[in-house]
């Protein structure tokens, strides 16, 4: 019984990748970047400073956070796309893996005949388990993982602390 819900949410999750749920996405994806503030804005040089205490590094970090929202997440994608591209082995098991629950789904249910014989669903999933988890285990996820909270943290909180507050915000807060 607990393969069969676990089989029911692997389909599950299969299912929404189709046509439309990526339309969708794409769309949201497109109404995000909207918000991308232009590269001059994001590295200006002149905004740059020293906080003075860490009550101005607070204010500096929750403000940033949310301005510049589009352009941290772009950054931490860009680091992942560069985490997959040099640990080729972990983007080898995360396509293996993609395309090995994609190609059993597409049987709907059905056995797999080969000349070697027929396979039900549940052993191409279990032959797929027993595949990817050693090879997961050789391309170290945590340790790529780490490394991507590591440097995402001191990327996106360092230019969020050192970037001063559009001067147009420091006259609302002023006036409020």
């Amino acid at each position: 019984m607990n393969q069969v819900s676990t089989l029911a949410q692997i389909s599950s999750f299969t299912q929404n990748l189709s046509v439309e749920g990526i339309k969708t996405e794409f769309r949201n994806l497109q109404s995000k970047l909207s918000s991308l503030r232009p590269p001059q804005e994001f590295f200006n040089i002149k905004s740059i400073s020293k906080p003075q205490n860490f009550g101005e590094i607070q204010s500096r970090v929750g403000f940033n956070l949310k301005y510049y929202s589009t352009n941290y997440a772009l950054i931490i994608a860009c680091l992942s796309i560069y985490t997959l591209l040099t640990n080729l082995l972990l983007l080898f098991v995360i396509v293996f893996v993609i395309a090995g629950i994609t190609g059993i789904n597409k049987l709907q249910g059905e056995d797999l005949n080969t000349p070697f014989g027929s396979f039900k669903t549940t052993q191409l999933y279990t032959a797929l388990l027993c595949v990817a988890v050693p090879l997961g285990f050789l391309a170290s996820p945590i340790s790529a993982m780490l490394w991507l909270i590591g440097a995402s943290g001191v990327t996106v909180l360092g230019h969020a602390s050192l970037m001063e507050k559009p001067i147009e915000t420091v006259f609302e807060e002023e006036t409020v």
